[in-house]
C-alpha cells in the first residue's frame, strides 16, 4: 500500500485487512519505498495513490511493471477525470478507482487486479467510452490546442492556413460542444478531462 497521508493509508489497510483472503504485506509513505519493498515483499498487487510525491503513481506503476511484473498494480485517485483514466490504460495497470468508492468496490477491485482481470470504477467508464471519449474533431483539437498555448486567432489561422473567420467558427462550436461558458472556459474544462496535454 503506498499512501503518503498516514490517515488515509491507515484506513485503507485497516479495511483491507478486514476481508479474510486479504492482507497488507507493506505499507509505504514516500514513492521512492516502492520499488525497493515490493521487491522484497513479492506482493501480488500494489496498491498505489496516482499523486505520491516525487514523481505521480503511474511512474511507480511503470517501474514496478518493468522490474517485478508480477506484481499487478491498482491505482487509487481523488481526482475523478476521465483523461487521467486514459493515462492510467495506457499506462497497463490493472485497475483504477476512486479513493471514496465504496470499501467492497476496493476489495472487489484488488480481487480482479490480482486474477489479471481490470478494475475500473464505473464513474471513469462512461465518459470515456468510445474511441477516445473526445467530442471535437481533429481540427477543432488543433485549433483549442493553439487557442490553450495563447495563440489569438489570427496566428491559429496562419499556423492552419486558415481564414480569421474559420478559426473564429472552430471557436464558437468548440465552445458550444464543452458546454463552456467562453474560449478560456473550453480550454480549462479540455485540459481538466485531459483532452489537452
Amino acid at each position: 500500500m503506498a499512501e503518503d497521508a498516514a490517515m488515509i493509508r491507515g484506513a485503507l489497510v485497516a479495511l483491507i485487512e478486514l476481508e479474510p483472503d486479504l492482507k497488507v504485506v507493506a505499507e509505504v509513505e514516500r514513492d521512492d519505498e516502492i520499488l525497493p519493498t515490493a521487491l522484497f515483499y513479492q506482493p501480488d498487487v500494489a496498491i498505489i495513490d496516482v499523486d505520491q510525491p516525487g514523481f505521480d503513481g503511474l511512474t511507480a506503476a511503470a517501474r514496478l511493471r518493468e522490474r517485478l511484473p508480477s506484481c499487478r498494480t491498482l491505482i487509487l485517485t481523488s481526482l475523478g477525470r476521465p483523461g487521467l483514466l486514459r493515462n492510467v490504460l495506457a499506462a497497463a495497470v490493472g485497475g483504477f478507482i476512486l479513493k471514496d468508492a465504496p470499501p467492497s468496490q476496493l476489495a472487489t477491485a484488488i480481487r480482479n487486479v490480482a486474477s489479471g482481470r481490470r478494475a475500473v470504477s464505473p464513474e471513469f467508464a462512461v465518459p470515456t467510452w468510445g474511441s477516445d471519449g473526445v467530442p471535437l474533431s481533429p481540427r477543432e483539437q488543433s485549433v483549442l490546442k493553439l487557442a490553450g498555448d495563447g495563440a489569438e486567432p489570427s496566428e491559429i489561422a496562419a499556423t492552419l492556413h486558415l481564414s480569421v473567420g474559420t478559426v473564429r467558427n472552430y471557436l464558437t462550436a468548440i465552445v458550444a460542444k464543452l458546454h463552456a461558458r467562453n474560449r478560456v472556459d473550453a480550454i480549462r474544462k479540455a485540459y481538466d478531462v485531459g483532452w489537452l496535454p
